[in-house]
């Protein structure tokens, strides 16, 4: 679900919602009196963020990333002197987050390198350097010794109030349970899922708030790692993925995730509680898109991303009718499917139509085996979110 966030600048307050999460930029007066020394930017959210900053260099763009933020933690991006004019910034959340990869960001297409860290100058080009397109904020930037940019959510945050929630949150991505029934958050718990992490992750007696995120952070992500459901670009062509599964007494289908050679998305990041899932992948041919060979049962997908209730009377709802390969999670907390060449038809070759998959066995995509509690996708991401197809 996209995030609805706040912008401020000089104390003039402005919601922004868009398709994803937004960027929240605060540029207090005060707040960038106090910082010194270049650009600082904050992270009053309760997500793990990593940063992506762009400075005019000349005639040029100059992009480096990546800056990790901890819930409540301000760093400098960049240094003093600063060029008066248009920089440009960006955040995703951490991995180890449920939910899906959030992002902060605007309207400026601007190359990055979404697996390292990096500094170049900014290409015309992504993909043919190797890079990313991602969409950052514009900032004017008009003081040269110091500017202040602040991340935040919907839900305003101190910084050390994000710091705290950011704890809650890594703590309950970490699979401890910090809630209790309608009251919401139960601060005995959280104590008690506190002390126990401190153990069981044999932190030192004197473990400060930083190593204690940073040790939640990479619990989370072992965590993450091993539930959900995983889609791999095992060709050497661009596809596009989408999924389907049980919602409730109903359908939903997913879509789009494009996927480079090579590259990997989670589409479900929480544990695997049905038996079936399902889903649809085309690639990229000069002569047409190429579909799945094993054929599948239809769901509803659109040309732009989408996510849509239910699986009947798509053309009557103005949807695409296109089929989903069902695939078998039974005993699995997690797993990966990967597509190859010879997983697909020839361009302008229909798949066939299944039976209901509660009819019988379902047929099998190929999957990349391992535990049953499920297998660690390959580190190549090459998309956080759904984007428009």
């Amino acid at each position: 679900m996209a995030l609805a966030r706040l912008f401020t600048r000089s104390g003039i307050a402005a919601a922004i919602v868009a398709l994803a999460a937004l960027l929240a930029f605060a540029g207090d007066a005060a707040a960038q009196g106090r910082s010194a020394n270049g650009w600082q930017v904050c992270n009053e959210t309760s997500f793990v963020l990593d940063a992506a900053t762009g400075r005019p260099d000349g005639n040029a763009i100059v992009v480096q990333g990546w800056t990790r933020l901890r819930p409540g933690e301000c760093r400098l991006a960049v240094n003093a002197p600063l060029a008066r004019g248009t920089h440009y910034l960006y955040a995703r959340t951490s991995p180890a987050h449920r939910g899906g990869r959030r992002q902060w960001g605007g309207d400026a297409r601007i190359c990055v390198d979404p697996s390292r860290s990096f500094t170049i100058e900014n290409p015309e080009a992504c993909t043919a350097q190797g890079l990313e397109e991602r969409r950052f904020r514009r900032v004017q930037i008009n003081k040269r010794d110091s500017w202040r940019t602040s991340f935040a959510e919907a839900q305003p945050y101190t910084l050390t109030r994000a710091r705290q929630a950011g704890i809650q949150r890594l703590l309950t991505d970490a699979g401890y349970d910090i809630r209790e029934g309608r009251r919401g958050v139960d601060p005995r718990r959280i104590a008690q899922a506190l002390a126990q992490f401190r153990t069981s992750a044999r932190l030192a007696p004197n473990a400060n708030e930083d190593q204690m995120i940073d040790a939640l952070e990479n619990a989370a992500r072992r965590r993450a790692d091993q539930v959900g459901l995983t889609l791999c670009n095992r060709t050497r062509s661009r596809l596009w993925a989408a999924v389907g599964r049980r919602r409730g007494e109903g359908w939903e289908s997913r879509g789009w995730w494009p996927l480079s050679p090579g590259g990997c998305v989670r589409t479900i990041d929480e544990v695997l509680s049905q038996e079936v899932y399902f889903v649809h992948a085309s690639l990229d041919n000069p002569e047409g898109p190429r579909l799945l060979a094993a054929g599948g049962e239809p769901f509803c997908t659109s040309l732009a991303r989408f996510a849509v209730l239910g699986r009947d009377n798509c053309e009557g709802r103005f949807y695409n009718a296109n089929l989903f390969t069902p695939i078998s999670a039974r005993g699995r907390e997690g797993l990966v499917v990967d597509f190859e060449e010879r997983d697909f038809l020839q361009p302008g070759v229909a798949p066939r139509q299944l039976q209901p998959a509660a009819q019988g066995e379902p047929d099998i995509a190929p999957i990349r085996e391992g535990s049953t509690r499920g297998v660690a996708p390959g580190n190549a991401p090459t998309q956080d979110r759904p984007t428009q197809r």
